[in-house]
């Protein structure tokens, strides 16, 4: 199993999770943030009044996946995230040991 970050745009989430689940990617979690790095865009960024320095407003998805569907879901996240300016976003990918349910009592893990 792999877990996939995204970090999106806000104005091309919609357009990313109705992509994925078009393509049968149902399942993800959405968090609003925001950043700071190299690769912001200074037309569109604008300082926060909680962090006064330059940083961009952001989406993180969070997906779980079988090993197999990663290409998959990365594909569908650049071609409908991306704008062709800076600041466009990053993806990352990572393996998951284990999944737990919260709702059992015991240590089976969910497979």
């Amino acid at each position: 199993m792999k877990e996939i970050k995204a970090f999106i745009r806000p104005n091309k989430i919609k357009e990313v999770i109705s992509s994925l689940r078009r393509e049968g990617h149902c399942c993800l979690t959405v968090f609003e943030g925001e950043g700071t790095g190299d690769y912001t865009d200074p037309g569109e960024d604008w300082p926060s009044l909680k962090l006064p320095f330059l940083h961009s407003k952001i989406y993180k998805l969070e997906i779980v996946c079988e090993d197999s569907k990663v290409a998959a879901i990365c594909d569908i996240v650049r071609q409908n995230g991306k704008t062709g300016k800076s600041g466009d976003g990053l993806i990352y990918v990572s393996d998951v040991q284990d999944i737990f349910k919260i709702k059992n009592t015991k240590n089976d893990n969910v497979k």
